[in-house]
């Protein structure tokens, strides 16, 4: 019988906390991950170790049909409310891991290195304490444990995970995402955007090359390539509302091979990040149409590549607040901090496209280090505190979300 009688935070001691032997082993589990990094869709020996030790727990988990990443349902759903779903990631980058530690990755070139490894074990954490509460007839409604591959690989795996029908019976959906800048013990919520949409820009410049004494009569694409570099950033700064904050970044540029030869080919590439909806909307046609301007200017033929990536995650207010509920519930309003809005992407947008959700910051800074440590660098590394944090956290909400108010 359901034990819980209120949702208010903190007006109850909420069960669904870590006992020290589980504290331990996830984190033995989130090393094990660590030292064994794998590309998206290539998470092969992840997915076999997540199944494993959620079939341990007597769970059913389905592999997705993809052959990577699972889904795994805990208690029954009847139908009713829909359930409430958790989501990690689980896939690393294509990076080397430069830190000095026991658990440092042992495949070249691979890397834990956005803490994509700590997610997928605080949500593996949270199905293990969630299974035994369902035993012990304290979850008062079903949770569906979404483990999706590929999130590093545009426009993201979620994409195909949604498609494979991961969201049936859902109707609410939470994640954390590590973030170096807050402490561990803490989390960072903000409702409404907390990500921004990301896309990616190829662009390539074809022309008559030809002697760097006669740039007259050639098509100069070192020039252009320059220009398009400098000038489409500053003219879409004026052609769209500047709160969407629509910026280009340019990570590439190739021109020619000698000093005194104009090149016939260039390329730039480069990124499309914006704040809001409306902006990622208008985005696609402003940078076309600002690329294509400057180089018929210089008389270069342009080629342009738009992949679009992720649309910003926009926190729903309502899982924000269930959020700040089960964080004030375990450890109380000082753990918690409003954070900004990153510029980073993240496919959990994709979710929200279909189901309100939000995602928390997970802390993982070391308290008192003032070591600078970011995403996506070879030297990443958490404050393994912070993994009972995200159990805890995503427990509690489980707990509150399911039981009515009086």
């Amino acid at each position: 019988m359901n034990q819980l009688k209120s949702r208010e935070p903190g007006s109850v001691a909420l069960p669904g906390t870590l006992s020290e032997p589980l504290r331990t082993e996830l984190i033995v589990f989130r090393r094990d991950l660590h030292m064994h990094p794998e590309l998206g869709n290539q998470e092969f020996r992840t997915t076999a170790a997540l199944k494993a030790r959620l079939e341990a727990a007597g769970l059913a988990p389905q592999v997705l049909a993809t052959g990577t990443g699972l889904i795994c349902d805990i208690g029954t759903w009847d139908g009713g409310r829909p359930m409430l779903a958790i989501r990690a990631d689980i896939d690393a980058l294509p990076i080397p891991d430069v830190k000095t530690v026991s658990y440092r990755s042992t495949v070249p070139n691979r890397a834990h290195a956005c803490g994509h490894d700590v997610h997928t074990t605080t949500v593996l954490g949270a199905g293990l304490v969630l299974a035994e509460l369902d035993r012990q007839g304290l979850l008062p409604q079903a949770v569906r444990l979404i483990f999706q591959p590929a999130e590093e690989v545009l426009p993201g795996g979620a994409a195909d995970t949604i498609e494979s029908g991961v969201l049936d019976g859902v109707g609410r959906i939470i994640a954390v995402h590590c973030d170096p800048k807050v402490d561990a013990g803490r989390i960072g919520l903000r409702p409404g955007p907390i990500t921004s949409a990301c896309d990616r820009l190829e662009v390539t410049l074809d022309g008559p090359g030809g002697h760097t004494a006669r740039p007259h009569l050639t098509t100069d694409l070192v020039t252009a390539a320059a220009r398009i570099a400098t000038d489409v950033p500053a003219l879409l700064a004026r052609r769209v509302d500047a709160r969407s904050g629509l910026a280009v970044t340019w990570g590439r540029i190739e021109a020619g091979h000698a000093c005194n030869v104009i090149p016939q080919h260039a390329e730039l590439s480069g990124t499309v990040r914006c704040l809001d909806l409306p902006g990622w909307r208008e985005a696609p046609d402003l940078v076309h149409a600002a690329i294509d301007e400057i180089a018929t200017l210089h008389r270069a033929k342009s080629t342009i590549n738009y992949v679009r990536g992720v649309p910003p995650v926009v926190n729903d207010p309502v899982i924000t607040e269930l959020l700040r509920d089960a964080m004030t519930a375990r450890r109380g309003p000082y753990a918690i901090e409003d954070t900004e809005q990153s510029l980073g992407g993240e496919d959990f947008s994709w979710y929200l496209e279909h189901v309100p959700g939000a995602m928390a910051r997970l802390g993982t800074r070391i308290p008192g280090d003032t070591t600078r440590r970011d995403l996506h660098a070879g030297d990443f590394d958490v404050d393994e505190r912070a993994i009972a944090v995200g159990v805890e956290l995503f427990t509690a909400a489980a707990l509150i979300d399911g039981t009515p108010k009086r």
